[in-house]
């Protein structure tokens, strides 16, 4: 193969000295013009000619370069820099040996010398098989669960999908501990158990919220990342927690009780007086009480 490309490029070379246009000896030869193009500049500007243009075209050849070694000494600071400065990221490590080694190298790099000595959380599987998205025909079928950023404190929200029931508590801060005490007030104060219970991969609802989950459902989902059609419902009711109790304002963690306070008589009013369209202009305890009902 390579003994017909050197054909090639001499035959190029000869057709063009002969007078022909460029266009026509890339169709004769069967070569983008553009590349027949690129040797006869090379070939006529080359300063020994046609045979030193193929002299450094085989020397560019000879196969693949010797890939670039890294010094010992900056593997060794990488890996300081990871040990002293809390197991930080590469591209943190990145800074740290500009500032205060004058030394830069490329984020990718730095994670292949990470990788040598440390093992390195795996990328997440966006495309990973996690079942169908779920739907619900009864109560409790289907809860999903949710936080929302007001500043300082977070809000965790869970609603019933077929009933609409929802559940909301404060906490200042943002843990899978928080994350355990929201489910095990829901439950016990109105879910009882679910069939399915439903989350995003926040921290909050990892460690020990997912052990504890199986307490009350028979199944725990993990929604896809960037999919928030497969959190719609919980998304929906927490564009109504900020519309119609909360607002968009960023508060401190001294005025959670007052805010706990409002939250509390909105979940009265939400549940006893507000209206769904999805409900047949019902509330969810009506909704949820004329189902029973009509099921006796």
């Amino acid at each position: 193969m390579e003994v017909n490309q050197i054909t090639k490029i001499t035959l190029a070379w000869e057709l063009f000295e002969n007078g022909v246009p460029k266009n026509h000896i890339a169709s004769k030869i069967g070569i983008h013009r553009e590349t027949v193009g690129i040797w006869i500049d090379r070939i006529s500007s080359h300063s020994l000619g046609l045979f030193g243009f193929l002299d450094d075209y085989l020397n560019c050849k000879k196969g693949e370069r010797e890939k670039r070694k890294i010094d010992p000494s900056v593997k060794y600071k990488i890996w300081d820099l990871r040990e002293t400065q809390r197991e930080c990221c590469g591209q943190k490590i990145r800074k740290f040996l500009i500032d205060k080694h004058g030394i830069e190298l490329s984020a990718t790099t730095i994670y292949k010398v990470l990788a040598e000595k440390y093992e390195l959380r795996s990328k997440w599987k966006k495309n990973q098989i996690r079942g169908s998205v779920p739907k619900a025909t009864s109560p409790r079928e289907v809860i999903q669960m949710d936080t929302v950023d007001f500043g300082e404190i977070f809000a965790f929200t869970g609603v019933d999908i077929f009933t609409k029931e929802i559940m909301v508590k404060l906490y200042p801060s943002l843990t899978s501990f928080d994350g355990t005490n929201f489910l095990d007030h829901s439950f016990k104060n109105r879910y009882s158990h679910t069939k399915l219970l439903q989350t995003d991969g926040g921290p909050e609802f990892k460690a020990d919220f997912k052990i504890k989950a199986l307490t009350f459902a028979d199944r725990l989902r993990v929604a896809r990342p960037y999919k928030k059609n497969e959190q719609s419902y919980i998304e929906s009711f927490n564009r109504s927690l900020r519309k119609e109790c909360l607002g968009w304002t960023k508060y401190k963690k001294n005025q959670i009780v007052d805010l706990q306070s409002e939250v509390e008589k909105y979940m009265l009013w939400y549940h006893n007086e507000r209206p769904h369209m999805s409900l047949n202009m019902q509330t969810p305890n009506q909704y949820l009480n004329n189902y029973l009902v009509s099921d006796i």
